[in-house]
């Protein structure tokens, strides 16, 4: 098992921390990864393509980068990559806590298309992408089970059309989403991705609150039709894999850079005539921070490794959910902890990287959920 990072994975990750690093130096502390405002809209949302709850300008510096083309195929304008090189651009956006649609349009929509779409589909839906003209998202979660296997969303029609009824929740920016890619049972025993447009007949969107403030949305399908069908033995089930394994990567950056920040507050503030770092209750601590953050690169990694290279990740990829579930919030409780009353203060960069968090937790089921998983797999 070989985790080196290739020159190419480190050159993505040098434009990206250069684009989003610089983003994030210009702005105010309290204003990254902010969204914008809704008020116009009403609790419905925007309609559809309209939302502008994102940082249009930043989406589009990281199209000039080249880097939201990294998994187009190079006949629509990007460079024919994988999930490893996905993974190091949202592991960078997580570390800025930007306020961009990386982790929907990404991981949650080019990759499965580029793995389970036809030649035809993937010119219908990438096209715009690398331009960062087109967003896509997916509709995972259902009100009864965050990545249901026999989803409760039914579509008619069979793979090669038709229409699509039933509700999904918490759907990451559906409604600046161009195609929303939605996971349905075809009858018995058999599931695939149906693809609809956000403003086709029949989608409704409704905005439902988070707590980054980045816009998701309860989407009702009333026989929306399907433009396309991503079919195949495997498609739903890979579909959830990438979205949790996604999750992760941005997840890993934000404690990452959670820890980068209250290593340095403890290291400069004093106490008593001592720097915080000093005191053996702080350095336990920020030690279990390092230990956490570290072990939730490491599994992530490993899964989308696998994921990269075509082997079984499903186990390796429920791990490091779970492990986001379950040990990310608590490191990122003790950062604000370290750092008192300032770890409080909304005008410091702080709140946003554990606010993300909070909505990765909630988009991959939860620790219980996820540790359920593991068991089904341990039989």
């Amino acid at each position: 098992m070989d985790f080196t990072v290739s020159q190419t994975q480190q050159a993505v990750a040098e434009a990206a921390a250069h684009v989003l690093g610089g983003h994030a130096r210009g702005r105010a502390p309290g204003q990254r990864g902010q969204p914008g405002q809704r008020g116009q809209y009403g609790q419905s949302g925007p309609p559809a393509g309209q939302d502008d709850s994102y940082d249009r300008a930043l989406w589009k510096e990281l199209a000039q980068a080249g880097l939201l083309g990294l998994a187009v195929p190079g006949s629509l304008g990007g460079e024919g990559l994988g999930v490893a090189e996905t993974a190091v651009l949202l592991t960078e956006a997580g570390r800025a806590a930007a306020g961009v649609p990386a982790l929907a349009t990404l991981a949650m929509g080019v990759l499965p298309v580029t793995r389970w779409g036809s030649s035809e589909q993937q010119r219908a839906l990438l096209g715009g992408v690398a331009a960062g003209d087109t967003l896509l998202t997916a509709a995972v979660r259902e009100p009864s089970e965050p990545v249901p296997t026999v989803p409760a969303t039914t579509l008619r029609g069979g793979a090669g059309g038709g229409t699509v009824s039933g509700v999904k929740i918490g759907v990451p920016h559906a409604a600046a989403a161009n195609w929303i890619l939605v996971p349905a049972s075809l009858g018995p025993g058999g599931a695939a991705i149906a693809v609809v447009g956000a403003s086709a007949p029949g989608v409704t969107l409704r905005r439902t609150p988070s707590s980054s403030a980045t816009p998701e949305y309860t989407v009702r399908l009333d026989e929306a039709p399907a433009a396309h069908v991503l079919a195949g033995e495997d498609a739903v089930a890979d579909l959830y894999r990438l979205t949790a394994a996604g999750a992760c990567c941005v997840a890993d950056g934000a404690l990452a850079a959670a820890l980068a920040l209250t290593t340095e507050h403890i290291r400069s503030r004093q106490q008593f005539g001592r720097p915080l770092a000093t005191f053996q209750a702080v350095a336990q601590q920020i030690a279990d921070i390092a230990i956490a953050s570290r072990t939730l690169h490491l599994a992530t990694v490993s899964a989308c490794w696998r994921l990269d290279t075509g082997r079984a990740a499903g186990s390796d990829t429920d791990v490091a959910a779970y492990w986001l579930a379950a040990e990310a919030p608590a490191a990122m409780r003790a950062c604000h902890h370290l750092h008192g009353g300032t770890g409080m203060d909304v005008s410091y960069p702080l709140h946003a990287y554990s606010a993300l968090v909070k909505d990765l937790v909630t988009l991959v089921g939860g620790a219980d959920y996820r540790l359920g998983l593991l068991g089904d797999r341990a039989g």
